[in-house]
Formats: structure tokens, sequence, C-alpha cells
């Protein structure tokens, strides 16, 4: 089933979801840095939020959103850490029930912080796809909400908030360099600069270490 991609509207339907529940963060600009890399550099400081990442405003959207019937059958995601953290802060903030499948060897620090979060921890496989795996086969067995960390509108609308309050705040922005991960907040980015500057430049940056996504872009 190919992926509804959000609207912008549905951005500002999430800024109003989320609103309660996640302040705006900051964006400073630090000259020094600004020298080193030739240009005037805004940071937007997505480690202020709870869960020190812009995923939790996805995890927040989605979990605001969902249906009585979803609420009772609970949710369940995948996650090496800050999706599975969004997931479950958001589950915690809604009194929904959340199960985060996560490798062997994950972050310690970030597992723990889902299990302090309430979320139910199934350690399971060598690496993120075969807890992926193992996540989507409960999902259908047990008819959990899966929550997908890339191909989900509402997660994507929510973390594409940080992007749209960027404008707000610096209107005359030239391009938003953005990390990528499962690609959520390069998504969202991508549709709030559409609708507000189809110039403004949209850089996915991955790590070398890990470069799927970046090798999924040139083989198109």
């Amino acid at each position: 089933m190919p992926l509804q991609v959000p609207s912008f509207t549905d951005v500002l339907q999430a800024r109003r979801w989320i609103a309660p529940y996640l302040r705006p963060t900051l964006l400073y600009n630090y000259p020094a840095l600004s020298g080193l890399v030739g240009c005037t550099l805004w940071v937007k400081h997505e480690n202020h939020l709870p869960t020190g990442a812009f995923k939790v405003r996805g995890g927040v959207n989605l979990c605001s959103q969902l249906l009585e019937d979803e609420r009772r059958r609970g949710v369940i995601a995948a996650s090496t850490g800050n999706h599975g953290q969004s997931v479950a802060y958001g589950a915690q903030l809604f009194g929904v029930k959340a199960r985060i499948c996560v490798p062997e060897g994950a972050n310690p620090a970030k597992v723990e912080s889902m299990r302090h979060l309430g979320a139910e921890i199934i350690v399971y496989g060598r690496d993120f796809d075969e807890a992926r795996e193992r996540c989507e086969a409960l999902a259908a067995q047990q008819n959990y909400r899966y929550v997908h960390s890339g191909d989900e509108p509402l997660l994507i609308a929510g973390v594409a908030t940080a992007s749209l309050e960027v404008l707000e705040m610096q209107p005359d922005i030239e391009a938003f360099v953005v990390p990528v991960g499962g690609g959520s907040g390069a998504a969202g980015a991508c549709i709030v600069a559409k609708a507000v500057n189809p110039r403004i430049e949209i850089i996915g940056v991955q790590s070398e270490g890990a470069p799927a996504a970046y090798r999924s872009w040139k083989a198109h």
C-alpha cells in the first residue's frame, strides 16, 4: 500500500495537536560556527524536547489522534532508540499501551528510557530489520496498531512542525540541513518548504557507516 503523503494542512493540524504537550524549541545563531562553514547558520535545539530528539513530535501527534479501537488495541513499533522513545512518550501521554521491538545490542540508555516511559520492551534479532520483521508479525497476530518509523503520515506531519517553527522564526532561511535516519524529518522539511517557499533547498545528511538512504537515492 503506497504511503499517503501528508499535506501542509496536516502539518498545521499537527501543530495544534501537539501544542498543549510540546513547546517550540529555540533557534540559535552561533557566529563562530557560522564562520567555520562560511554562511549564516542557525541551529534548532530539538534536544530540548522531552526525549532529546525531534521524533517525539510525531509520536505525540500520532497518539493524540488514535481511534478508540486503536487505543484499546495498543501500539507497536520497531526501533533502535529515538522512534521507540517517541511512540512510548506519546502513548504514555494518552494512556495507550506501547510495545517496542528492539534488536539485541540496542542503545541501553534509550531502551531504559522507553521502559521508564511505560513501554513493554521486546528484544529480538541481531539488527533493526530482524526486530522490525518480528514487530510486523506481532502486529498482525495480535492486531496491534503498527507504527512504522517512516511510512506513517501522522509521524511525518508531526516532525514537520520543527521545520515550520524554523520558518516562523527565520522566514529568510535558504536551506535546511536535515539528518536522515528513517527519513521522516527530511520528508517533513520537504513538505513545509514546498508549501512556504519552494526555493528552499533541502539537504539530507546520512552517516557513512549507515548509508542506506543515500544508496537508495543514488540508485533511484
